[in-house]
């Protein structure tokens, strides 16, 4: 999947689960409305899944000449972060496919083999259409993170029965986009979605869930981040752009896990079901892969 791909799928995970945490906030469940419900689902994400395809078709890949299937190894660029952006994408496809499900009284079995998968089906039709564009190509590695993401939701609710550990999201801007603007961005709200140097993907994992202790409060997460920098160019040997300096970027913080505090406010688990996609700034260390450290005070 191409930048501008990822760029459409996070803004397809944000509106959908707006979507859904709106239709959770004014109907309560009742077994008389599950049918209603599953037909509403299954024609609403029907219909978003084939407007984003015909859209990418038509305002996207009609810009660049067809050719015949082709395959593409991809793996080494922008120090796999856009393959994060494949994990993150998958795994939050998933659960909004699977509460959606559950929402219509569909059962749990169902919900793990049709709502959890939407995402991977989804990003492969997308791959396809990669793969028979001139341009770019289908890539494996892309497919291997689509599935990494889709099993990290799916594996979770069959061993747990819950999402122990979030796949989550952060972004500060960084001097990297003012370089290369028509790649990275021009302005923060397209450098929030496509300067891969200031973005970052964290697993949040709940403490409670894995101690059992009451000391502590049951919506704080341990965070483990992963990020880049350096990189005006997917490619590192790029010779157009020398002065680059790539490198990795490891990080641990604290995090808040939003759906488990507890209110009887409809408004605010809306709000908390929507944004708990994105990691809560907290103080973090940073390790790069050079050996150097950095202490944040707060981290975003």
């Amino acid at each position: 999947m191409r930048l501008y791909g990822h760029i459409v799928f996070f803004f397809l995970v944000s509106s959908s689960l707006l979507a859904q945490s709106k239709l959770n906030s004014f109907l309560k469940p009742s077994d008389s409305l599950h049918k209603s419900r599953r037909n509403t689902v299954v024609i609403s994400e029907s219909v978003l899944a084939s407007a984003t395809l015909i859209g990418l078709n038509q305002l996207w890949y009609a810009d660049y000449p067809r050719s015949s299937f082709k395959t593409i190894n991809d793996s080494e660029e922008w120090l796999q972060m856009d393959k994060m952006g494949h994990v993150f994408s998958s795994y939050q496809l998933g659960r909004l496919g699977a509460n959606s499900l559950e929402w219509a009284g569909v059962s749990e079995k169902n919900q793990l083999i049709y709502g959890s998968t939407i995402g991977f089906g989804f990003l492969t039709a997308v791959e396809v259409l990669d793969g028979f564009s001139e341009e770019w190509g289908f890539s494996w590695t892309d497919m291997a993170a689509n599935t990494a993401g889709t099993g990290l939701y799916l594996g979770q609710e069959l061993l747990w029965k819950e999402q122990r550990i979030i796949l989550k999201y952060s972004f500060h801007r960084t001097a990297f986009a003012q370089q290369r603007p028509n790649t990275l961005g021009n302005g923060i709200t397209e450098e929030f979605l496509k300067d891969y140097n200031g973005q970052t993907y964290w697993l949040s994992a709940n403490i409670n869930s894995f101690l059992k202790t009451e000391s502590l409060p049951n919506w704080l997460n341990f965070a483990f981040g992963y990020g880049a920098e350096g990189m005006l160019t997917g490619e590192a040997n790029d010779l157009s752009f020398e002065n680059q300096n790539r490198r990795r970027q490891f990080y641990f913080s604290f995090d808040v896990d939003l759906t488990r505090i507890k209110t009887n406010s409809n408004v605010l688990k809306t709000v908390f079901s929507v944004f708990n996609v994105i990691k809560v700034p907290f103080p973090a260390l940073e390790l790069r892969d050079d050996g150097r450290s950095k202490w944040h005070f707060m981290y975003f």
